[in-house]
């Protein structure tokens, strides 16, 4: 059996992650577990109130040990780093693997929207992407999710009976079923495991 038989997530080039009410606490569990020199890029939206700046980079930047930034606009995607949309704007994912910000309509009420940065992802990374769905109050990132699964890549959903708030993690389970239904520890350990797959 080969490696790539033996690990279902051979072969993941970038991780998205979406998360709403309940999200800080969340992430920081997941993230909290990546190990130094962690070599894969992750892109999270977390929907924040569109007035202030987003302290979110510092904050996670001062826990983490993998560099932390805001996303900003055409800026090439660094392996390893962990992006962070800002408020406001939502962030996609262009074919060339760069960052692009808009200010289209909102998308659940949201901008940044899950959803937005979860299909244009799936569209640059096709099978290569894992996207993980988090806590949260509506509905933003069930169709992105769909969207990730029939572009090839594997899905995450937080159990619901764990996270904060589960109507996101539902939202998502009423539209398809994921590769995987995880626990916040789970996904930590998820994803520290993809550090030993080869590229």
């Amino acid at each position: 059996m080969n490696e790539a038989q033996a690990n279902p997530l051979f072969g993941i080039e970038a991780i998205v992650v979406g998360a709403s009410a309940g999200g800080v606490e969340a992430l920081l569990t997941i993230f909290g577990e990546l190990p130094e020199g962690f070599a894969l890029p992750i892109i999270a939206v977390l929907h924040l109130p569109d007035e202030r700046r987003s302290q979110l980079a510092e904050v996670f930047a001062r826990r983490l040990r993998i560099p932390v930034k805001e996303a900003q606009d055409k800026e090439v995607i660094v392996a390893g780093t962990v992006y962070f949309a800002g408020p406001g704007y939502h962030l996609s994912v262009e074919h060339d693997r760069s960052l692009s910000l808009s200010q289209e309509d909102r998308v659940h009420h949201s901008r940044p929207a899950i959803d937005y940065l979860f299909a244009s992802a799936a569209d640059a990374y096709g099978k290569g992407l894992l996207a993980i769905l988090l806590t949260g109050a509506n509905q933003d990132g069930a169709h992105g999710l769909v969207h990730v699964k029939q572009s090839g890549g594997t899905t995450v959903v937080q159990d619901p009976d764990e996270a904060r708030i589960a109507v996101m993690p539902l939202a998502a389970l009423a539209l398809h079923t994921p590769d995987h239904i995880l626990t916040l520890s789970r996904i930590a350990s998820l994803l520290a495991s993809l550090e030993s797959s080869p590229c």
